[in-house]
């Protein structure tokens, strides 16, 4: 990586004034540095100065920073402390009641409005319904809504009664949310029955009544009837606004600190889906953290992030800003309808100030920087943009035209697997353009070769070489493929599975994944999922599931098949059908490839590696592994001859 240009700088009424300053003088810091290399140093300091500085709330005060008892792979956070994380949340309704706090906006334009003692209320009467339909601590419930008010409620609910929140991405289709489903045995289901997108109604009526099929009868079915859908409630389902009019549950569970309060599913190169487990004491404390010092939240903040409640960006963006008493703006609908002035004119209407996006809608918006800019965003003082890597053409036109301009940009990665930030950006440093231009306090990041040496200026493997607050607890059920993910290619280290580059000024970039992840518009699906899948069809014999790169999304999918006999007509179309019928439409190939064979390894593993290096050009790396070499010279035909159904 070439030295980075510095394509913002931060003035010094910015940097005196930033929460990050703050939080370091109230730990005795003069900088940033400072403050990094103390809460490595320190630890036990910087956490308790964390805890009061977000105004955590305590039922029982822990009594140590960490327990690592069981080794480094498996901490307990904050060991002795007893907590409801949505505590803190809802603990400003004692201090101002009528300040706003979660406005939710819809495609068609209705808006809604709750303040912090509205919300609190809200909250307590969905948990009094929960309590009173038998679901409590410990039991974990499926989660599918559209982002809004209901969804806020909903989500904190579920917390306060002590529950597991298992959040669905409103995309997926009937086999991707009983993978996750079932991999819990969830006990309840609460669900929408529908959305709107592009001024149509898209019901969910079809997927969750093929999900309820395969579930236990008596699995709890609790029904969120949509104003632009039909008005019924199905067959055994329980009404949610029955259970929002219950008496209000005065006290919320009081939890261990390691004790559970969601499961986010993420996928990986082989096998099902992976259940990333969050508690009460380490997620909720890591995101308040980051909302503060990477992107400058207090309580004065109007707070847009607009994102699917199914994702880890979901519980990011509620937690981020409502943890510290900021006004969120949550947004259920298209981003570009009716045009892609859409979001310039929140921006206006809600008059906010921090803004966040993925790369693929920023590329959307600068595609259509006619439209898309010409409402007042003068409001805008900072911009976050996390999900996938981003372009320096993409994050220079995000600063300079979503904003008043040259406004700061926060770029942001992390994952599912660890809460919030590995490595991101903060307002008193100079910000070059797609970069990072700083490791998150707390983690000891790394860029490192195979080995686990540190690499500077080359490509390297992203590693944290201390555990972290934020990381999951494990796998759900699944120490051992937890452990084989992140801990196994290096001794001791968490190995992320990013690839990156460290420059001489301690800036970042991101280069793509190490392992075979898909991350299509910043939503990952492993390969096998999709495998599995098209493999069911009639004819398919094999299938190689590869990520390509994509102008809009950022990855697309691109499938390579073998056949058993002749290809029957139509098939390739098919298998496009069934893609976007069992995972949802976001996850449409975007080329489907009929080759003569895969190259495989002795033990028959199909080396996607090499597909996507043929694909892309390189060289196909070694291949001293694979039984039958000859498939890559057919592929590479099959390439160069461009028999491909595009667009399926």
């Amino acid at each position: 990586m070439t030295k980075s240009h510095s394509v913002w700088k931060p003035g010094q009424d910015m940097i005196e004034n930033a929460q990050v300053t703050r939080l370091a003088h109230a730990l005795e810091c003069a900088d940033y540095d400072e403050l990094y290399a103390l809460s490595l140093a320190d630890p036990q300091r910087y956490w308790d100065g964390v805890n009061a500085f977000c105004g955590i709330r305590w039922r029982k005060p822990y009594t140590g920073y960490a327990d690592f008892s069981r080794g480094p792979e498996f901490p307990d956070w904050f060991p002795g402390g007893q907590l409801n994380w949505t505590d803190t949340l809802l603990g400003h309704a004692d201090r101002e009641p009528e300040r706003p706090a979660v406005t939710g906006v819809t495609e068609s334009g209705e808006t809604e409005v709750l303040n912090y003692g509205e919300l609190r209320e809200r909250v307590q009467r969905f948990a009094g319904g929960l309590k009173d339909r038998g679901i409590s601590r410990g039991d974990r419930i499926g989660f599918l809504m559209e982002n809004g008010i209901a969804a806020t409620v909903t989500f904190l609910a579920i917390s306060y009664v002590g529950a597991i929140a298992v959040p669905l991405f409103s995309g997926f289709g009937s086999d991707a949310i009983l993978a996750r489903l079932q991999s819990c045995d969830v006990d309840a289901l609460i669900v929408s029955t529908g959305f709107e997108r592009r001024g149509k109604f898209v019901a969910t009526k079809g997927t969750i009544t093929a999900v309820r099929a395969a579930l236990p009868p008596q699995t709890a079915i609790i029904q969120k009837l949509s104003p632009a859908g039909p008005q019924e409630i199905w067959h055994g389902a329980v009404n949610w606004d029955d259970l929002a009019a219950s008496e209000p549950l005065a006290e919320p569970e009081v939890m261990e600190s390691s004790d559970p309060f969601m499961l986010i599913y993420t996928s990986g190169t082989t096998g099902k889906p992976k259940g990333t487990v969050h508690t009460h004491g380490s997620f909720p404390i890591k995101i308040a953290h980051d909302a503060a010092v990477h992107f400058n939240v207090s309580r004065d903040v109007v707070y847009c992030w607009p994102a699917d409640m199914g994702w880890i960006a979901g519980a990011l963006v509620l937690t981020a800003a409502l943890s510290h008493g900021a006004h969120l703006i949550c947004y259920d609908g298209a981003p570009d309808y009716p045009d892609w002035g859409r979001m310039g004119h929140l921006i206006e209407d809600h008059a906010i100030t921090h803004f966040g996006s993925a790369p693929t809608l920023i590329r959307g918006l600068a595609a259509n920087q006619d439209v898309s800019t010409t409402a007042d965003m003068s409001s805008v003082e900072l911009l976050i943009t996390a999900g996938e890597s981003i372009a320096p053409e993409h994050f220079t036109w995000f600063q300079d035209h979503i904003g008043p301009g040259n406004t700061p940009v926060i770029n942001y990665t992390g994952g599912s697997e660890v809460s919030g930030a590995l490595l991101s950006s903060v307002v008193t440093r100079p910000i070059p353009s797609g970069c990072f231009n700083a490791r998150s306090p707390g983690i000891a990041v790394d860029v490192t070769d195979a080995n686990g040496r540190s690499v500077t200026g080359e490509v390297g493997e992203l590693v944290v070489r201390e555990p972290f607050v934020g990381m999951t607890q494990s796998f759900w059920h699944d120490d051992t493929r937890y452990l084989e993910t992140y801990w196994a290619s290096i001794s001791d280290i968490w190995v992320h599975g990013d690839l990156a580059v460290r420059d001489t000024e301690g800036n970042y970039v991101l280069v793509g994944r190490s392992d075979d992840t898909l991350k299509v518009a910043g939503k990952r699906v492993g390969p096998a999922e999709v495998e599995e899948i098209v493999v069911e069809i009639e004819g398919v014999r094999e299938v190689a599931v590869i990520g390509v790169d994509d102008p809009v999304k950022g990855q697309a999918i691109a499938v390579f098949l073998t056949l058993r006999g002749s290809a029957s007509e139509g098939l390739a179309t098919a298998v496009g059908a069934r893609i976007r019928e069992r995972l949802g439409k976001p996850f449409s190939p975007k080329a489907i490839y009929v080759v003569a064979d895969l190259p495989k390894t002795r033990s028959s593993k199909i080396m996607r590696r090499v597909v996507r290096s043929i694909y892309s050009g390189q060289p196909a790396g070694d291949i001293s592994s694979l039984v039958n070499p000859e498939a890559i010279d057919a592929i590479r035909q099959v390439l160069d001859g461009q028999k491909v159904i595009q667009g399926v």
